[in-house]
């Protein structure tokens, strides 16, 4: 048996890297752990997907876990993990008590993924109030139920990955979080192959790519077909707009309209290809939270995009990468403009490409989160101690949830009645 230390990662669903960022995202991170040495071993409670990857071949272990069920008290006790880290909140809500009882020592790390409490936010503030949106919900808003939920998850935890440094800022400076709970491990990506990108003149057509089970993504592609895209076609009335996303419902198929140059593409075999074909890429997000992939993409492929505040949110940094428009004829002129004035094109597309070279390279934010948990597995008595919220907080919840848990195994144990 091999005498590496072990990460157990418990994942929300298992990983789809060609569906969703999140999917590449947690990749990154497990590639990051195996090349210090981690075994790991990734369980979920969820149903098997056509769509996710070969685990084995990439040295993962697959494994099955039950919800409310003490197997996952024996499983884990044998397999003495090192690190334990939760993807997104839910499972940390889910599965940390057992951790905790069973695996005292072991360092727990929440994957955040975008912090949800914000996106739900912003999505309930939408539906009330017009554009633009302020990027901080407001107070009744901000304080949700989800909320407390999703912070005292951060609380319990010993590290949080946050992808975004607004989100970081924002749980600092709105929910008094320790800036020693939180950490910014954002996209890890490879710089980009120099002369892989097509020119102006060797592209066409407007893209819009985003997997159609995230609220957000379905959010832009309405506002596309109902407010923007009339204004841009208004102005380009030959303009074509490839809609690709993993997931698509038979609402979104049901919006292609090829008189309108609106074209619902669905899943596509090539995501890189797709968005590198184009010549300007929209993604106009109206509420959301982290980073958006669709505008890694954009950047690694040399595609000068068009978005929002919220959609450039954490982006970008002092770089100008994209056109960033919040009011819908600004957003039009914008895209309309981009997509016909080469020199404007040429700059962004230049901007783009060392993007991630600047802000998002694995050899860069690899070590340091290797370095930061490092120094949390050497001593996590220190880490912990100052931190009397995140005590007394999993204290509570060893008691409730598990009594919860326990309750709800009990009950699944007696025969129909």
């Amino acid at each position: 048996m091999s005498e590496n230390p072990v990460l157990l990662v418990i994942g929300y669903v298992w990983p789809e890297p060609d569906s969703s960022a999140a999917g590449s995202r947690m990749l990154q991170l497990i590639r990051a752990f195996q090349q210090d040495g981690y075994d790991v071993v990734y369980g979920s409670p969820a149903e098997a997907s056509e769509h996710a990857p070969d685990l084995a071949a990439l040295g993962i272990r697959a494994v099955p876990l039950a919800l409310n069920c003490s197997s996952f008290d024996d499983f884990i006790i044998g397999l003495k993990p090192a690190l334990v880290m939760f993807d997104r909140f839910m499972m940390e809500e889910q599965f940390g008590w057992r951790v905790e009882k069973a695996c005292p020592q072991a360092v727990r790390i929440l994957d955040t993924e975008d912090l949800h409490s914000l996106r739900h936010a912003r999505a309930a503030q939408l539906k009330v109030q017009p554009q633009p949106l302020p990027v901080i919900p407001e107070l009744a808003f901000r304080h949700s139920e989800l909320a407390v939920r999703e912070i005292a998850a951060i609380l319990r935890c010993d590290v949080s990955l946050m992808i975004s440094e607004f989100e970081m800022r924002y749980l600092t400076d709105y929910f008094s979080v320790p800036q020693t709970q939180l950490l910014y491990v954002p996209f890890m990506e490879q710089a980009p192959e120099p002369g892989s990108s097509p020119a102006f003149e060797e592209r066409a057509h407007f893209v819009s790519i985003g997997n159609f089970r995230h609220e957000p993504n379905w959010d832009a592609v309405r506002y596309l077909k109902e407010t923007l895209w009339p204004l841009i076609r208004k102005q380009l009335p030959k303009a074509e707009l490839h809609i690709y996303g993993a997931y698509p419902p038979k609402k979104a198929t049901q919006l292609q309209n090829a008189q309108q140059g609106f074209l619902v593409k669905g899943w596509a075999g090539d995501a890189q290809a797709v968005v590198r074909s184009a010549r300007v890429m929209l993604a106009p997000l109206r509420f959301g939270a982290g980073l958006k992939g669709k505008l890694i993409d954009a950047a690694r492929n040399g595609t000068p995009a068009v978005t929002t505040s919220i959609g450039a949110e954490g982006m970008y940094g002092e770089r100008v990468c994209a056109h960033i428009a919040d009011d819908a004829q600004a957003f039009a002129d914008a895209a309309v403009a981009l997509y016909q004035n080469a020199d404007t094109w040429q700059a962004l597309h230049e901007a783009g490409l060392g993007l991630l070279s600047e802000r998002f390279l694995f050899s860069d934010h690899a070590p340091r989160l290797l370095q930061a948990v490092q120094r949390i597995v050497a001593d996590p008595d220190a880490h912990r101690a100052p931190l009397f919220y995140s005590r007394m907080l999993r204290h509570h919840s060893l008691k409730s949830t598990q009594y919860m848990a326990q309750w709800i195994e009990a009950k699944n144990r007696l025969p129909p009645s």
